[in-house]
């Protein structure tokens, strides 16, 4: 795959996509968006890849949304071509697990991007923002949303009404992101997790991430009935027998993803 907007490789059953447009911070424009859908989209048909990174430079994972563009747009523009839903959300139909690798500054939709992702691994730099308020606008893909469930309402109001940054340690301490690294461990760390998360079966890893984004969809009730029915499905698996059987025998499970 060859796109102008971002850089794809993969490591064994890992994918790898890379934001790169260095000379605006990253900036999320719609060429950029439509090429990192279209990249998610193929990687999780991949039945090669069991789970995907995605990361920008040292410098900024993304430094918002492409501001430029924007300035030009009034309201017709935006509510007639469905503005930011139109592509942003194409990471939200991947099934397989996708991690966030963040250095740098995550501002506005770099925050949100990385929001979308299921779990987020900072590098010690890492600098966290919703700073829409001060261009006069509110956060449009799913900022005042989502970080108000990671977080809570007391630090999502506060983070989206002063604008400010957070940095990477309140952002772990508040719930936003998983670990963190020094800058220099960032990805070498993030990619060994991705390896260990693309080593489980693929069908239980996709039923995990099922299972608990319904958590912020459901009831408890009708969350805990939706995980037990997945948790009866596992027992359908060829790889639940294999890893029920190698643990028995003390042996590495051979997973199959069947």
């Amino acid at each position: 795959m060859s796109y102008n907007t971002i850089l794809t490789q993969t490591e064994g059953k890992v994918a790898l996509i890379t934001l790169n447009r260095p000379q605006v911070l990253n900036a999320l424009n719609d060429e950029l968006m439509d090429d990192l859908g279209d990249a998610l989209l193929r990687f999780d048909a991949d039945d090669a890849i069991a789970c995907i990174v995605i990361t920008g430079s040292e410098k900024a994972f993304a430094a918002g949304a492409d501001i430029s563009k924007m300035a030009q747009y009034d309201f017709q523009d935006t509510y007639r071509n469905n503005f930011i839903t139109r592509n942003w959300e194409t990471i939200c139909k991947v099934r397989k697990p996708v991690i966030a690798a963040v250095s740098g500054f995550a501002l506005g939709g770099g925050c949100e991007l990385a929001m979308m992702c299921d779990m987020i691994i900072a590098a010690d730099n890492a600098k966290f923002a919703q700073p829409e308020i001060k261009l006069g606008i509110i956060p449009g893909s799913g900022g005042t949303q989502r970080l108000t469930r990671a977080v809570s309402k007391s630090k999502a109001m506060d983070l989206c009404l002063t604008g400010r940054m957070m940095d990477a340690a309140e952002a772990e301490r508040s719930g936003l992101v998983a670990r963190v690294y020094p800058v220099a461990q960032l990805m070498s760390e993030t990619m060994a997790i991705a390896q260990t998360i693309a080593a489980m079966p693929l069908l239980t890893l996709m039923m995990v991430k099922e299972s608990v984004n319904a958590a912020y969809e459901t009831t408890l009730t009708e969350g805990v009935r939706f995980e037990r029915r997945l948790f009866h499905a596992c027992f359908g698996t060829e790889d639940q027998k294999e890893g029920m059987a190698a643990f028995l025998e003390k042996r590495p499970a051979q997973f199959k993803n069947r």
